[in-house]
């Protein structure tokens, strides 16, 4: 299945706060590898703007570490499905860990 994932980034890192990345890096895929990697800058925060944002990218899923459950619901609307409490690595790792079933997920770590 084809894929475009987006996971927010600082530095190449999963970054913390969903809402206040700098970047989003969008990967595309076929079945479990990675054809292109595509980084852009996050538009200011706005509640509410990122899921509708993101699925005119066509993104297909998000990994976050935390993420408020409203965000949750709101990209779930939009037919993105979200994967929280991702751990604080580096996104590339992250992305081929989702895609190979080996990354673990832990609890999402947004407080609001």
């Amino acid at each position: 299945m084809n894929k475009k994932i987006a996971i927010p980034s600082e530095n190449g890192i999963l970054a913390a706060h969903f809402g206040h990345c700098a970047a989003f890096s969008i990967f595309k895929t076929e079945g479990k590898e990675i054809i292109k990697k595509t980084i852009i800058d996050a538009p200011p925060h706005q509640p509410g703007l990122l899921p509708r944002f993101l699925a005119e990218k066509g993104v297909t899923d998000v990994i976050a570490g935390g993420i408020g459950q409203k965000a949750i619901t709101l990209f779930n609307q939009h037919g993105i499905n979200v994967f929280a409490g991702a751990p604080q690595e580096e996104i590339q790792t992250i992305a081929r860990g989702f895609l190979n079933s080996t990354i673990e997920f832990s609890a999402n770590y947004c407080d609001h």
